[in-house]
C-alpha cells in the first residue's frame, strides 16, 4: 500500500483549490453483499481516504483533478463522493463557517 505522502506527492494541481485536507490509511471492502444465504469471507483491502473541503465554485476543478491524478483504468481506482458541508465549527474559538476552516 502506498503511503499518503506517495499518493498525494506530485498532485500540486489540487493545492490551489483545497481549503482543508485530511488523508487517512484504512482497510475496507465493498460489493460483498449476501449470496442467497451462502457463507462468504470479506477480505479487507488497504485503502486511502482523502477528504477535502473546497469552495462551491471549485468543486468541479477539484473533482476533475482527483480523477485525473488517480485514474489508472484498473479496478480499485476509487470513487469520488461530493456533498455539501453545512457548517464548520472550530471548537477552541467557536468560530463558524469559513473562519473555522
Amino acid at each position: 500500500m502506498q503511503s499518503g505522502h506517495e499518493v498525494f506527492c506530485g498532485r500540486a494541481n489540487l493545492i490551489p483549490v483545497v481549503v482543508a485536507l485530511a488523508l487517512a490509511a484504512l482497510a475496507g471492502g465493498g460489493g460483498a453483499g449476501g449470496r442467497g444465504g451462502s457463507e462468504y469471507t470479506v477480505d479487507f483491502l488497504p485503502k486511502i481516504k482523502l477528504e477535502m473541503i473546497v469552495p462551491d465554485t471549485l468543486v468541479t476543478a477539484a473533482t476533475e483533478a482527483i480523477v485525473k491524478s488517480a485514474r489508472t483504468g484498473k479496478i480499485g481506482d476509487g470513487k469520488v463522493f461530493v456533498f455539501p458541508v453545512e457548517d464548520a465549527i472550530r471548537i477552541r474559538t467557536e468560530e463558524h463557517g469559513e473562519k473555522a476552516i
